[in-house]
């Protein structure tokens, strides 16, 4: 077989090939929410849906602030894949996995701080807060199997497997759908019920996504004996990369939170709109999360193999995917993005208040398109420094001027603002890369590229 014949591994088909079943993964996550809302929603006291929000709000805070295990870990793998390492993909499944155990377990032992701490932040009446804890304390179990979950994900993603995330996703969402129904309405478990099914569900993710990659294992050569989980100089470059990757989340979790609270401040009317159109915005992230996701693997592969040729390649079709569906959804917000608002709230107030704020959504997919694609390219090279320096510049630098120049102009001022920091975060990244592909620097030195 000539060159000519051999199969481009950063093809549009490669590209679908990851983003299609990301894509399709992350549909069914917010089906989970509506289930679970509906499931407590329909039981004699509010204060059982309460408790389910504060404690999902928990865990989600909990979760999301440690997302870097998968991000992270997508990276590195997939640099060791397109080295060839053997030793490398395990080193790179090894060591986030003693990670999540060792941070699940910190979460486990210090759940009654964090809990008191929590429900002091979040200040719910009394029988939510009761009822926040009896979920609490069952959800708590599952830390283990959902950072594991992380590191998986991450890891299969790295190895070009966008199958084994797909089936995964669907196996914990699908048994808690279920086990929600039969737990809460069918055995009368309340917020318990909830709890426990999400636990299991979990479990079953773990369970699932371990037939994978043991599948992955048996198809490469090599052994566990060979590599050194037990040196911690072998931890620097992991420790580096998923530093930043916090940092640079804390950062964004930071935006969305002062969003939420200065909504708060303009009003209950307010913050129900925004709280509306940040479906719009979560949708889109979904979506284009998916090409991402795809970048990371293909990005990662191409720099573990010093391919230069084969990393812009990736980059440009994943670029043109990305923008082309942000295309897409601008179109989709212009024609029905009202109708989109009346299916999300019946509440007249909140409507007309949310089509007000309307315009800024209908843009956003234009604006963000470049700083959901760009932060796949640079998990893929493994650049988390540059990710977490462009993301805080973006939150001192833009968001918060803007909001306080502006802040007379109230809630305008928080979308404007919002858009600026997605703006920036795109256009830095853009240039910085720009920057590394000129230098070099975007490649892995040689030494990284296999442990």
């Amino acid at each position: 077989m000539s060159d000519t014949d051999v199969p481009d591994p950063y093809s549009n088909r490669a590209i679908w090939r990851i983003a299609g079943p990301m894509i399709l993964s992350a549909v069914t996550t917010p089906l989970l929410g509506m289930v679970d809302t509906a499931v407590v929603g329909h039981l004699e006291q509010a204060w059982y849906l309460g408790a389910v929000a504060v404690g999902a709000t928990i865990f989600t805070f909990l979760f999301m602030g440690l997302n870097f295990l998968r991000m992270g870990t997508t990276g590195l793998t997939a640099q060791a894949f397109g080295a060839g390492s053997d030793d490398g993909v395990r080193e790179s499944l090894g060591q986030p996995a003693l990670a999540a155990l060792l941070l699940a377990g910190l979460i486990v032992v210090l759940q009654a701080p964090i809990i008191d701490i929590a429900l002091q932040l979040l200040a719910p009446g009394p029988e939510v807060a009761e009822q926040a804890r009896l979920y609490f304390a069952i959800r708590v179990w599952s830390a283990p199997a959902s950072l594991l979950n992380f590191v998986l994900i991450g890891w299969l993603l790295g190895m070009q497997n966008a199958r084994g995330p797909l089936a995964m996703v669907l196996t914990i969402n699908s048994v808690n759908i279920v086990l929600d129904l039969w737990f809460v309405v069918g055995l009368g478990w309340r917020v318990e019920g909830v709890a426990a099914a999400t636990l299991i569900a979990e479990l079953a993710g773990l369970a699932m996504g371990s037939l994978f990659v043991r599948h992955e294992l048996q198809a490469r050569a090599g052994d566990w004996s060979t590599v050194r989980l037990g040196d911690p100089r072998r931890y620097a470059r992991l420790l580096d990369v998923n530093s930043n990757l916090f940092l640079r989340t804390m950062a964004l979790m930071f935006v969305f939170a002062f969003i939420t609270a200065r909504g708060a401040r303009l009003g209950d009317t307010v913050l129900a709109a925004n709280a509306v159109l940040m479906n719009f915005q979560m949708l889109l992230a979904y979506a284009l999360d998916g090409i991402a996701h795809a970048a990371e693997a293909l990005v990662g592969r191409a720099a573990g193999a010093r391919d230069r040729a084969g990393l812009l390649r990736a980059v440009a079709r994943t670029l043109r995917w990305s923008v082309g569906l942000a295309t897409a959804f601008m179109l989709a917000y212009l024609i029905a993005g009202t109708r989109l608002i009346d299916l999300l709230t019946g509440i007249d107030a909140v409507r007309d208040t949310a089509r007000t704020y309307l315009p800024w959504l209908i843009v956003s997919p234009l604006i963000s398109v470049w700083s959901f694609l760009y932060d796949g390219v640079y998990v893929g090279i493994t650049r988390s420094r540059e990710m977490m320096v462009v993301m805080v510049g973006s939150t001192i630098g833009l968001f918060l001027p803007a909001w306080y120049l502006f802040a007379d102009l109230g809630n305008q001022a928080l979308w404007l603002a919002f858009t600026l920091f997605m703006a920036g975060r795109g256009l830095g990244m853009h240039y910085w890369f720009k920057r590394l592909m000129a230098g070099g620097a975007a490649l892995p030195p040689l030494e990284e590229r296999s442990p």
